[in-house]
């Protein structure tokens, strides 16, 4: 949690109790693409809820630039952005970005769970603060260190900001598998019961990382990283491999059933010529 993000004794408060100063003054603006699916439209109220200085606007056009929405957050007073785009109607790209330090990252969602699908047993309170939790392996190499203070900029909700509410009883985790991050949020069970899952759920895929908001050079590129398209064509090509294989077997198959049955099929009234002893 940042540094001003902390309590300070008020004199002049009426009531001469502790107050909370809203020093850090982050806002989120949270926006999507046009033509994106249900899920993602899902995904993206239901992060509004669990991020009480975030703020929405109507669709974007890709059309129109990237770049475009630095201008937006702008007249929005913010200074994060959280850019869901959707790619024939399929693959969907989350873009985050800091317009303020002049920083984005590119990340490809998968396995996408909303809270109206998942039905979890977890419950929390709406606009409550969240603790961030990130595994030890953002803390060895450069660009998962990158990554963390990112998602620490955009999802950590302000000490003493108006909307927000003055509880902690939820979890945000950030843990790295098969070179994915995956997303999670847990509600903190009462008496020290243990957390409980309350959604969504979504895993993030590094793709790019460039050295402005939405426009620079790229300071890092995932080498592990596939487009979808290229995926789909090898799965298309495999599939392919396994109907010509099958064909050829069946093809084979036929072959020695017709040589087989040359041999068999012989007239048995036939006459034989035999020499002589």
């Amino acid at each position: 949690m940042p540094a001003d993000d902390i309590e300070i004794l008020d004199p002049n408060h009426p009531t001469k109790k502790r107050a909370l100063r809203w020093k850090r003054k982050t806002r989120v603006l949270v926006i999507c693409s046009r033509r994106v699916d249900y899920r993602s439209r899902h995904l993206m109220k239901n992060l509004l809820k669990f991020l009480p200085h975030a703020k929405g606007d109507s669709k974007f056009d890709r059309k129109k630039g990237l770049t475009e929405l630095n201008d937006i957050a702008e007249i929005k007073n913010c200074t994060k952005i959280m850019y869901f785009e959707s790619h024939k109607l399929k693959d969907v790209f989350l873009y985050m970005s800091d317009s303020k330090l002049g920083l984005s990252a590119v990340f490809l969602l998968h396995n996408i769970c909303t809270m109206e699908e998942l039905k979890l047993t977890g419950n929390c309170l709406k606009s409550s603060r969240a603790i961030l939790s990130f595994g030890t392996e953002f803390d060895e190499r450069p660009h998962l260190n990158l990554f963390k203070e990112l998602f620490v900029s955009i999802f950590s909700t302000p000490c003493g900001h108006p909307k927000s509410q003055p509880f902690i009883d939820h979890v945000f985790t950030f843990s790295l598998v098969d070179d994915k991050v995956w997303f999670r949020n847990y509600q903190i069970l009462p008496e020290g019961a243990g957390l409980a899952e309350v959604g969504p759920r979504m895993v993030l895929e590094p793709v790019k990382v460039f050295n402005g908001s939405f426009s620079g050079s790229v300071i890092y590129k995932n080498p592990l990283y596939r487009t979808p398209n290229t995926l789909r064509r090898f799965e298309k090509l495999q599939t392919q491999k396994k109907s010509h294989n099958r064909l050829v077997e069946q093809l084979a198959t036929r072959t020695k059933k017709k040589k087989r049955a040359a041999l068999l099929n012989f007239d048995p009234d036939a006459d034989f010529a035999f020499e002589d002893e």
